[in-house]
């Protein structure tokens, strides 16, 4: 059956026939909500995608991960924003999981309702397909949906198709936070205001 997202939960329906529920040209995504609910797994473009259900899927999110990411994770981490936030990671596969992004949404110093892109990878062999740009649109739509105001993320300076890929959903440059990584490049924080 399908699954129906909210924030902290997931109820499963009956129902069938899930269309694309996205576009794949890039828009800000603020703008492009047209639903309250996202029905999952939906395939595009032979790519299916889906909300994380279980501790299995945890060793293929953790491998994806390390290959790409700036700084090494433990197992403490990735459960963390897993397992405090299920609701807010998705998975794209093909016949092996192929990408995947961790998302939180707590409160910030100005006690907004803030969205965090935590971590978001896709294997090599699968880029440049627009699998990252529907996995930020789900975690975005999750997100609005759990009444989020914002969303925040930081990226290195130097991962120019990170830059491009968030500024083309309507991402703002916020603030560059100086050797912010531990190989000592900085960073810049990246904001989507939802309201």
């Amino acid at each position: 059956g399908t699954i129906f997202l909210s924030c902290g939960e997931m109820e499963r329906t009956d129902a069938e026939g899930a269309e694309s529920a996205f576009e794949n040209e890039a828009k800000p995504i603020a703008k492009d909500v047209e639903t309250s609910k996202m029905e999952l797994p939906v395939e595009i473009n032979g790519i299916v995608y889906e909300s994380y259900s279980d501790e299995t899927q945890m060793p293929f999110i953790m491998d994806l991960m390390s290959k790409d990411l700036s700084e090494p994770y433990s197992i403490y981490t990735y459960r963390y924003f897993i397992h405090g936030w299920p609701g807010l990671t998705f998975l794209a596969r093909s016949n092996d999981y192929v990408g995947a992004i961790v998302c939180k949404a707590d409160e910030s110093k100005a006690s907004r309702l803030r969205g965090y892109i935590a971590m978001v990878a896709i294997n090599e062999s699968h880029r440049r397909r627009g699998i990252a740009t529907e996995l930020v649109r789900l975690a975005v739509r999750a997100m609005i949906e759990c009444g989020c105001d914002e969303v925040v993320l930081e990226t290195e300076v130097t991962n120019k198709g990170a830059l491009a890929l968030y500024e083309n959903l309507g991402f703002i440059r916020d603030k560059r936070l100086f050797r912010y990584y531990l190989n000592g490049v900085d960073a810049l924080r990246l904001k989507l205001l939802l309201k």
